[in-house]
């Protein structure tokens, strides 16, 4: 069968490429769902692995499959699974259960392995090929009513774990009832953190570069949320923020949020992954002083488990019968065919992309 691979470390190195067609059989014991591949979306992780700088392939192989945003539908079943059937919309989790205590109980993205399995990324083939197999445990069945926008899943549960984990957090305060949100960045991950931020009810201002009006602010006010682009009104002319959600790609922005945005008893959520060696001079005590007096807090955040890919599928049948056709218009660029990746690549981190995904069967 037909997949798109890198040789990690190679810079540009994706290529397409004929794999063995997996087997429901390959998983024991007959635990085994062959899935075939219908939409696999890409984001910039897709392409930092593309340039080489991080990816791992799985053990006894020299290239590594891409894609960990994933759409199928289940083509068969191993004798034992009972909770999926033919024909069933299915998102893959990503990350593979290691050997720490938190895979064992189930979620993986905590693990404190020092190398973890994430499909596409460490040590796992990722979806960006016509089939794979899974565990039914690894598996989110989607509705089929929400199936043309289920490639979005992925990173929605990526914000839902952040968003999750800033009220579990926050349990501490035990009335902690925050209004004001602020979330830095207005691309994927910025619009759906505003789109489950408002259906919880909280009033949100989004931060960006680019001045309106354009597609993602469009996008923002269609929510009934505030955009602001920070070459007309920095950062440092706001604040009270009860909770903020860092989704910028650009580290130095957490200083300023830090400085300016996050009111007494808020919580700042970190979800970018940064690499570089950017270097920043901050009051450093200035800060340390107002979050300890403040009672602030500040948490990163990565991968998702079930939970919140399950809290997922819930919003987004709410925002799709609230705001109809709103999340549909977050898939900007589809590309049709494997044959086609380059184009895909090529389109992330356009100014005019917010989502970039391979139709891959239909």
């Amino acid at each position: 069968m037909k997949a798109v691979a890198v040789l990690p470390g190679s810079p540009d190195s994706a290529h397409l490429t004929d794999i063995a067609k997996p087997d429901v059989r390959d998983i024991p014991d007959g635990r085994g769902v062959l899935v075939r591949v219908l939409r696999v979306g890409l984001d910039g992780t897709d392409r930092e692995i593309n340039a080489g700088e991080y990816g791992t392939a799985p053990a006894g192989d020299e290239f590594l499959v891409l894609g960990h945003e994933s759409l199928g539908v289940v083509d068969e079943i191993g004798t034992h699974v009972t909770e999926l059937a033919v024909g069933d919309h299915v998102v893959a989790r990503v990350r593979r259960a290691g050997t720490s205590i938190y895979d064992l109980v189930d979620t993986p993205d905590m693990t404190t392995d020092g190398e973890y399995l994430e499909h596409g990324v460490s040590r796992v083939h990722g979806f960006l090929a016509e089939y794979y197999v899974e565990e039914p445990r690894y598996l989110i069945r989607v509705p089929d009513a929400l199936a043309d926008i289920a490639v979005l899943l992925e990173p929605t549960s990526i914000v839902e774990k952040g968003i999750i984990q800033a009220y579990e957090i926050q349990r501490r305060l035990k009335v902690w009832q925050p209004r004001r949100a602020a979330v830095l960045g207005a691309g994927t991950i910025g619009l759906l953190a505003t789109m489950i931020l408002r259906s919880r009810g909280l009033e949100v201002t989004v931060f960006g570069l680019v001045e309106p009006p354009y597609l993602n602010s469009d996008l923002v006010e269609a929510l009934d949320a505030r955009y602001v682009s920070t070459t007309q009104s920095p950062l440092s002319t706001h604040s009270g923020f009860d909770l903020v959600f860092e989704a910028t790609g650009y580290s130095p922005i957490v200083f300023d949020a830090m400085c300016y945005l996050v009111a007494k008893n808020g919580v700042l959520i970190l979800a970018s992954v940064t690499g570089g060696m950017r270097r920043s001079e901050v009051p450093s005590d200035a800060i340390n002083l107002d979050f300890v007096l403040g009672n602030k807090v500040m948490f990163g955040t990565v991968n998702a488990n079930r939970e919140h890919f399950e809290a997922g599928l819930r919003d987004l049948a709410v925002v799709q019968t609230q705001y109809p056709g709103w999340v549909s218009r977050l898939l900007t660029h589809p590309v049709h065919g494997l044959d086609r990746f380059a184009e895909a690549l090529a389109n992330l981190g356009q100014p005019s992309v917010i989502k970039t995904y391979v139709e891959i069967s239909g």
